[in-house]
């Protein structure tokens, strides 16, 4: 059973990653198939994140999650507020009885350097002091900080889209993050403080881990 990571963050709220080993009939033993997925590695992805959802909390009702026009899962009642992410072979999720959530996981590659005009604002690319410095950078260890600090704020925005759940936002204007520490372990954990400025602004706070596989954020409020 590869649980990769666990925490049980109170009584209400529990998250966990999964690392995807096993066939689909693993998880459909336990979780059903409620959408034609063709592919089937984003089938098994799709399946482990449901399984998440029922082994964090075993009376989590899979069989009544919706889906919304924006594409968040939910349930109709709002017994419990969950967000699931899938990268790779891992998939995470995050379950509260009380309160609303996201997660994001992602695996740091050099993609996330060429789009990163496309999600950060101006002041938190110069936070992270490559506004104007071609990638990549000469030196490997320098690289890949920089690599995991653009990985780790993608993927705390992600969070934010995902907690919020109503889509329609702008991820470089709305979701403002502030900076990262100058050195990030790995493995490590840490936080960032953000502001949601869609409607009105709202102060969020980010626990992450930067796991040597995956980064992992998520938000809860």
């Amino acid at each position: 059973m590869p649980l990769f990571y666990q925490h049980n963050i109170n009584e209400s709220t529990k998250l966990g990653v999964w690392h995807i080993a096993e066939p689909e009939d693993f998880f459909l033993a336990k979780v059903p198939l409620q959408h034609d997925i063709t592919h089937p590695h984003k089938r098994l992805q799709h399946l482990a994140g449901r399984y998440l959802l029922r082994f964090l909390f075993p009376d989590f009702p899979n069989e009544l999650i919706q889906i919304a026009s924006t594409k968040k899962p939910f349930l109709a009642d709002e017994a419990f507020h969950f967000s699931i992410s899938h990268c790779g072979d891992y998939a995470a999720a995050i379950v509260s009885r009380t309160n609303r959530v996201g997660i994001d996981i992602e695996i740091p590659t050099p993609k996330v350097a060429r789009v990163r005009h496309k999600f950060l604002h101006a002041e938190e690319l110069a936070n992270i002091g490559k506004e104007s410095s071609a990638f990549p950078s000469p030196d490997a260890a320098t690289e890949d900080i920089f690599l995991r600090k653009l990985t780790l704020l993608w993927s705390a925005k992600e969070a934010v889209f995902k907690w919020y759940g109503n889509g329609e936002v702008d991820f470089s204007d709305q979701i403002r993050l502030q900076p990262l520490d100058d050195v990030l372990s790995i493995p490590g954990k840490g936080k960032m403080n953000g502001s949601f400025l869609k409607r009105r602004t709202l102060s969020l706070v980010l626990p992450f881990i930067n796991f040597k596989e995956i980064c992992l954020v998520w938000v809860m409020t």
